[in-house]
């Protein structure tokens, strides 16, 4: 997916970027390829690639949320690694108030730089573990939506970012083919944190370049302040029955 082809998938779905966004995106594309070549940040570095399977995954989640491409919403992305989803939605929806929570430092050395090279306001990065973060009063439940895309199983991915989201607020995670076994096993996790699966759904990417699932869990009571347990423990042992 070359940018002119990714410009014109937007448009297909409704988004019509303006010059300034199609500078941004290709800032970016460069900013990822020159810092990868000496930090590890993604194996994806060819041009058509990056606009597809990072540029156009990320706002796919636009697609399957609305609110996220129009709206003034707080977004909270946990592992963001180089900005995806968050930063690509920021760029659609400057509106957006983003939260990047990542635990290794020269990843959010990196998205600073970039975050400056783009001109975005309202992006705060905040480096630390899910679990740290998730106890903390100023981020615990007071996102309208907290993301994650394939960080980890279901079940461990739910107890790092269920305790971020407000209650009436959304946990929508970014998975694979795989989703629907996940969500099984994650039932029990998503109950105990004050979840409810209410939609699952799935997007087929351009190009023969798969399917991107969301399970979509909106909180529907608060998070037992024993959540999340320390770092380290939800992926040692994941909460099941």
């Amino acid at each position: 997916m070359k940018p002119e082809e990714f410009f014109e998938a937007l448009s297909k779905q409704g988004i019509e970027l303006s010059a300034t966004q199609k500078e941004q995106f290709a800032t970016y594309f460069h900013e990822l390829v020159e810092t990868n070549k000496v930090m590890n940040l993604t194996s994806i570095t060819a041009e058509d690639q990056v606009y597809l399977k990072h540029f156009y995954d990320s706002i796919v989640l636009g697609f399957v949320d609305e609110k996220l491409l129009h709206d003034e919403l707080t977004l909270c992305d946990v592992g963001s690694g180089a900005g995806f989803p968050s930063l690509p939605l920021k760029i659609i929806n400057p509106k957006l108030k983003i939260t990047i929570v990542d635990s290794l430092n020269k990843r959010i050395k990196f998205l600073d730089g970039l975050v400056q090279k783009l001109h975005l306001d309202d992006v705060s990065l905040v480096h630390g573990r899910a679990e740290e973060v998730g106890k903390n009063p100023q981020f615990r439940e007071s996102f309208d939506i907290v993301t994650a895309r394939a960080v980890a199983a279901m079940n461990v991915l739910t107890e790092f970012c269920l305790p971020l989201v407000k209650i009436g607020g959304q946990f929508v995670a970014m998975k694979s083919e795989k989703a629907p076994e996940e969500v099984e096993t994650a039932q029990y996790a998503i109950k105990t944190l004050g979840g409810e699966v209410k939609q699952q759904k799935s997007v087929e990417l351009p190009n023969d370049a798969g399917i991107r699932n969301f399970i979509m869990v909106t909180k529907i009571s608060k998070t037992p302040k024993k959540y999340p347990r320390k770092p380290g423990t939800p992926a040692k042992k994941p909460l099941v029955k």
